[in-house]
């Protein structure tokens, strides 16, 4: 099983239940989980091992190699941890492999088929463990993604594909070019970060032809100060004109936001709602998260426990039963700051009207809204579930004038 926060207790439970009934089966358990909350080396790790004696080899890192092995025989048969790491092993090279097979499932259940076009990634934001999991950030050419994508689409009926990508930038210029030239006709949906070549609207409406859905950005303050703590990179400057030429061009913008990293003052979690006000117009779903610390994994781990005292959330007995302890940084904000700030994020963007859509419902009528924001708007979700092809024109996509948002020339944060 691959593993990750939301689906772990389940994970327990099922190989509990397969260890009970077929005890001679292996099982493996790998996924994003242990490049944080069970990080090697981390108090949780060390209790996992000793309470969950059901999972029998656990890897850690890139797994399509090292199971490969394990499979094969070819790995030490008294290792239960196996670390990419410690086996010196090239990364995969994503160019071979194949299709994802969806065979077996039924698609009608699912708005999209994922796909990816990279793996890692260049950047190192304080809170993220994505280069944790899987190292040197490395991506297929785009003529190949695209070629991929046609043949999914064509094989399963579907023209809307989540991208698993941490960020897109790197290809998705490329991408939507490829895809032009093969006549298009699908819909891609990824995260994207908020740098200069977002900020322009040529870009943009070029990759809404060429088939971008969906911007997701981790945004995650509104506040420069907290931007520089986080080591994000970007500007408050560029998450304005970012936003504004993704949805002049029609595709819906995702806005991500971390509530109380470590640092975070009243004013900055202010100027966030500000910016957010500004902005409501351009922002087709905000979503918010508090700030998750882990005693090792994320990008500055072992800053943090040196400089901030690590807590614990749960007495021992709780974590004996839960596996999972969780613990919280002392210091400026307080975990109770952190959640009623949470709890007012929310509130500020539903008096603004801004959709945080999960049930269908919800982004029908986020749909609807965006439709009348933006008359380059891509087509709704719920078009795609009519069983009739969505073939959006892309010569309809027009670049309409909008207010210039004027980027400084700063070498340190532009790239």
């Amino acid at each position: 099983l691959s593993v990750f926060s939301g689906n772990f207790g389940p994970s327990l439970f099922t190989f509990r239940l397969v260890r009970e009934k077929f005890p001679h089966i292996m099982t493996i358990m790998g996924g994003g989980i242990f490049a944080d909350q069970l990080a090697p080396g981390s108090p949780n790790f060390e209790m996992f091992l000793k309470k969950a004696d059901y999972v029998d080899k656990i890897i850690v890192g890139e797994g399509e190699v090292l199971l490969a092995k394990l499979l094969k025989g070819q790995l030490p048969h008294d290792r239960r941890v196996l670390l990419f790491k410690d086996f010196e092993e090239a990364p995969l090279e994503l160019s071979a492999i194949g299709l994802p097979d969806y065979s077996d499932l039924d698609l009608e259940r699912y708005p999209y088929i994922a796909s990816f076009a990279s793996r890692s990634c260049p950047f190192q934001c304080s809170f993220c463990s994505e280069t944790v999991q899987w190292g040197k950030y490395r991506k297929k050419e785009a003529d190949h993604i695209a070629t991929e994508l046609l043949e999914l689409s064509r094989k399963h009926d579907c023209q809307l594909f989540l991208m698993g990508d941490s960020l897109l930038n790197p290809v998705v210029g490329g991408l939507a070019r490829a895809l032009l030239d093969k006549g298009g006709g699908v819909y891609w949906d990824g995260y994207i970060r908020a740098d200069r070549d977002v900020c322009d609207l040529n870009n943009t409406i070029l990759w809404r032809r060429g088939g971008y859905y969906r911007a997701r950005l981790g945004l995650e303050s509104g506040s420069e100060h907290v931007l520089r703590l986080m080591g994000k990179r970007i500007t408050i400057d560029q998450i304005k004109a970012a936003l504004s030429s993704l949805a002049h061009a029609g595709i819906k913008t995702t806005s991500y936001w971390v509530i109380g990293h470590p640092g975070e003052s009243e004013t900055d979690f202010q100027q966030t709602l500000e910016l957010i006000s500004e902005m409501k117009n351009d922002i087709y779903e905000a979503e918010c998260n508090p700030f998750n610390f882990y005693m090792a994994g994320q990008v500055v781990s072992s800053r943090w426990v040196e400089n901030n005292s690590p807590r614990p959330l749960y007495p021992e007995e709780a974590w004996d039963s839960l596996i999972l302890q969780t613990w919280y940084l002392e210091g400026e904000p307080t975990r109770y700051e952190m959640h009623d700030r949470v709890r007012r994020f929310v509130e500020h963007c539903k008096g603004l009207g801004i959709p945080n859509p999960y049930s269908i419902q919800d982004i029908n009528d986020a749909d609807v809204r965006w439709t009348k924001l933006h008359k380059n708007a891509v087509p709704p979700m719920m078009d795609f579930k009519k069983g009739e092809p969505v073939i959006d024109d892309p010569s309809r996509i027009k670049k309409l004038s909008l207010i210039q948002n004027t980027l400084k020339d700063d070498e340190e944060w532009n790239f």
